[in-house]
């Protein structure tokens, strides 16, 4: 990688006029200066065109009809020219350094390491939380190198766009967001990325995700759980499948056929509640409970997966020097 590497900045964006241009200044105002950024307007109905127009010669801007997040995503990828490519929802915000931090990382590491993420800080209107925390990703060091994401992603899931670089090379690899899903693309996203090998990391927020307002994708599934239980069901059959192709370990697959278990049991659950009668309903209820205690119990159970990391000062130049280094688990 050249010292100064061209990094895309891609920010999809759907009927957001009020909110985009804070993103859009996340950006720009980056401490990091070789890069660009592509907004794809993915079909707005109201002003956020002319709003982005206050960017001319800042930005690049796309326009397509309205095809969901995935394809917005896909869209920037497909224009972007950069050879590390970053994602940033357009109602949340990068602090100055995120580009920066990371690229530097990724260069100490060397390109066997696929991609870079970074700690979120999670901000609703009565609470505030890290994406690491909510997923139990604990470590001791302030960045490194994370030795086993297939293990960690398969048993839950990691705000991932916002905060994540992906080398270029590894997209056209493996292939970008899957466009037949309109929820949980970054998770599918990021589990076949987390095959590739260890990622970097760094452990503090270096991105800020803000509630989304009524209507949007995500306000949606949080009142309808059928709009992401099936999509995860089948993201994790395609995951298996993945992992038994390329010779994922015994561990691993047990991790991901424990979890699609999981998974289409509480689809059941889900169907069951949205059927509305009471005693079918109240059965789906219960059923979602046990589930929840079952989930519970498994977080502290030692077959819980922790995050193994491993400090960057033993690294490189390279990853392949890192893998071969003992591992340290985190602590959990």
């Amino acid at each position: 990688m050249r010292s100064d590497p061209l990094v895309s900045a891609i920010i999809p964006t759907y009927n957001r006029a009020g909110v985009v241009g804070e993103a859009i200044d996340s950006v720009v105002g980056q401490s990091y200066p070789n890069l660009e950024v592509i907004v794809v307007d993915d079909g707005s109905s109201d002003d956020t065109l002319s709003r982005l127009q206050h960017f001319s010669g800042r930005i690049r801007i796309v326009r397509q009809p309205n095809s969901g997040p995935a394809a917005a995503r896909n869209r920037g990828i497909s224009v972007a020219r950069g050879e590390l490519i970053a994602f940033l929802d357009s109602d949340d915000l990068w602090l100055p350094t995120k580009i920066e931090r990371q690229v530097r990382l990724l260069q100490h590491v060397g390109d066997e390491v696929p991609c870079c993420v970074c700690n979120i800080r999670m901000c609703w209107s009565d609470r505030e939380r890290t994406s690491f925390d909510i997923s139990c990703l604990f470590s001791s060091m302030g960045e490194g190198l994370w030795l086993n994401p297939d293990e960690v992603l398969a048993t839950r899931f990691l705000l991932f766009n916002q905060g994540v670089m992906i080398r270029r090379s590894v997209l056209d690899k493996i292939g970008p967001f899957d466009e037949t899903l309109w929820y949980l693309e970054d998770h599918e996203l990021s589990l076949r990325l987390s095959l590739e090998g260890p990622w970097a990391f760094v452990d503090e927020p270096l991105v800020i995700w803000r509630e989304s307002m009524s209507g949007s994708l995500y306000q949606k599934a949080q009142s309808d759980e059928l709009r992401w239980r099936l999509p995860m069901v089948q993201i994790l059959q395609r995951q298996l499948t993945h992992a038994e192709q390329k010779g994922g370990t015994s561990a691993l697959r047990a991790l991901l056929t424990g979890e699609l278990n999981r998974a289409k049991r509480q689809l059941k659950a889900a169907e069951l509640i949205q059927k509305g009668t009471f005693p079918v309903s109240h059965w789906g209820k219960f059923l979602q409970s046990v589930e929840h205690y079952r989930k519970a119990v498994f977080r502290r159970l030692p077959s819980f997966p922790s995050m193994k990391v491993q400090s960057i000062a033993s690294v490189g130049p390279g990853a392949s020097r890192a893998i071969a280094v003992p591992m340290m688990s985190s602590r959990q």
